[in-house]
């Protein structure tokens, strides 16, 4: 008999979490998973998949205006943000059953409570009760970052954009990473007026040059506003409703709601973990090392709460291998090399490996192929808008060192360029693959 109440305990039910749950109770663990909000984390809940949604719910309104030219008679439409908010909480209602259903069916112990560590070995639940585990495994996900200045608690983030009683007029998104992008697609393609606000002089730092400067050319064509070098100072109530948001070095903007997307941070506040032993990082995450586990032998932690790569599948990754490591006998760890990523913007871009500056930086002199063209539905459609796609090759050995693209379904052609990135292909493999024909990726295999 076990020393302990159970074999883990998993604080988080987001992705990292319940995948770690329930691959280690699939092993034969005795799992306990403790979760104060709901099943599912951010992602299912209130992230990339419902955002998801949206951003499908927002593409019709370009494709309406598109199937006038292919021969359809599309009256004027009205749109109801009602319909959309309510079928898209619909499905994430649907989606948390079915997470719940699959750790039940692995009979992990369900605890709809927050947890807080109470030693290495200990938590203790918000209704007072104490489990002790030989294992405990943080996954509590990140939340986001609202600045402090005046008036933040008149804004929201994206946790609240999914549950607006009716689609503001007027948005003020403050942020150039991809939340703020992406949600400035949404509101703009559903008709509100969106004004971008940023402290810095880019958007989506981290991205390749050409296709971040893109975006925001296309950005700009379809009517959002950018403001550049204009920090927050402070948002005030306006008389008859809505707010008024001062930035510096800029006139003041009216706006009905004003949106934070400047970041996400570690949720570790209040977990006890320093009183055991963990002393976060100066940005409030778990430390942790290739196996995930933390400075106390028997705390491990995974996903965006250990703040190293903040994504879905990377938390899924991590949570799996935790698990197989733990409690499966098999000792794994993720590879975090040529991890791709995307941001669903209007247009979509992806990427994976290194960007032109980082490989100049890294390897000097290299290669670059684009091609910069209109996507044949475009055309017909009668749109300027252009897709641009651009791989990074390294000289020496003709190893692709990185893949770009923005245009239509660049983030469902880029996954499975991804594989090719991944294994280390040369140019030339890419020029001995037969084109398909007529497709937009089709231009991967003839950069010229």
């Amino acid at each position: 008999m076990s020393e302990f109440d159970f074999d883990l305990f998993v604080i988080g039910a987001g992705s990292g979490g319940v995948r770690a749950a329930r691959v280690a109770a699939a092993h034969g663990a005795k799992v306990a998973l403790a979760e104060e909000y709901r099943v599912g984390g951010t992602c299912v809940i209130r992230g990339c998949v419902p955002k998801k949604l949206l951003i499908y719910g927002a593409h019709f309104a370009e494709d309406l205006r598109d199937a006038r030219r292919f021969g359809w008679h599309v009256p004027d439409c009205d749109f109801d943000w009602a319909t959309l908010r309510d079928n898209v909480l619909a499905e994430v209602d649907r989606l948390e059953g079915l997470y719940c259903n699959t750790l039940s069916s692995h009979s992990v112990h369900l605890i709809r409570e927050r947890a807080e560590v109470r030693g290495p070995h200990e938590v203790e639940t918000a209704g007072g009760a104490r489990h002790t585990a030989a294992t405990i495994l943080i996954a509590t996900g990140a939340r986001p970052a609202v600045p402090d200045c005046p008036g933040a608690e008149l804004g929201i983030t994206s946790n609240e954009a999914f549950h607006l009683a009716e689609l503001p007029r007027r948005v003020v998104i403050a942020g150039g990473g991809y939340i703020a992008n992406e949600f400035a697609g949404i509101f703009n393609e559903l008709g509100s007026r969106v004004t971008i606000v940023n402290r810095s002089g880019e958007i989506l730092r981290g991205y390749d040059d050409s296709i971040r400067d893109r975006l925001l050319k296309i950005s700009v064509e379809k009517g959002i506003d950018f403001r550049f070098h204009a920090p927050f100072e402070r948002v005030e109530p306006r008389e008859g409703g809505g707010v008024i948001v001062h930035v510096g070095g800029q006139d003041p903007i009216p706006a009905d709601v004003v949106m934070f997307a400047t970041g996400r941070a570690p949720n570790t506040q209040g977990l006890g973990l320093e009183q055991a032993g963990v002393t976060l990082d100066a940005m409030g995450a778990v430390p942790v090392d290739e196996d995930n586990r933390t400075p106390v032998p028997s705390i491990f932690a995974v996903g965006d709460v250990t703040n190293r790569v903040q994504l879905t599948p990377v938390a899924i990754r991590e949570g799996h291998a935790f698990a197989d490591s733990q409690f499966g006998g098999n000792p794994r760890r993720v590879d975090y090399h040529c991890i791709p990523s995307a941001v669903f913007s209007h247009p979509p871009l992806a990427g994976v490996g290194l960007t032109e500056r980082q490989a100049r930086e890294r390897h000097g002199d290299v290669k670059i192929y684009q091609s910069d063209f209109r996507a044949m539905k475009n055309v017909l459609a009668g749109r300027d808008e252009r897709a641009l796609y651009k791989m990074i090759v390294d000289p020496t050995d003709d190893r692709v060192l990185g893949l770009h693209m923005i245009g239509p379904d660049a983030p469902e052609i880029l996954q499975a360029a991804a594989v090719a990135v991944k294994a280390g292909l040369t140019k030339q493999a890419f020029d001995d693959t037969v084109a398909l024909h007529p497709t937009m990726a089709e231009e991967l295999v003839l950069l010229r």
